[in-house]
């Protein structure tokens, strides 16, 4: 792992730094917070709309409720990098 040979830390402990912020980056949104990093982006929450869907094995409509769903916003400095 590059982290590990960059920093001298065995992989294991990189890897459960790593696994420990993710799991706190959950954790606050799935209690609905945004988490920001600088630098890197956004993990921001959505709202999707309730709407009408169809089912179209049988022909039917049916309602598919509103709900919260995860989004990464990656940074400008992140995009510019890509380029």
């Amino acid at each position: 792992m590059l982290i590990s040979m960059q920093t001298g830390y065995d992989k294991q402990t990189i890897q459960n730094i790593l696994e420990s912020g993710l799991h706190h980056i959950r954790k606050q949104m799935a209690m609905g917070d945004n988490v920001y990093l600088r630098g890197f982006g956004s993990f921001i929450i959505k709202e999707r709309k309730e709407k009408i869907g169809r089912n179209l094995r049988n022909n039917t409509s049916l309602l598919v409720p509103s709900r919260r769903v995860p989004y990464f916003k990656p940074s400008r400095t992140f995009i510019d990098m890509m380029k």
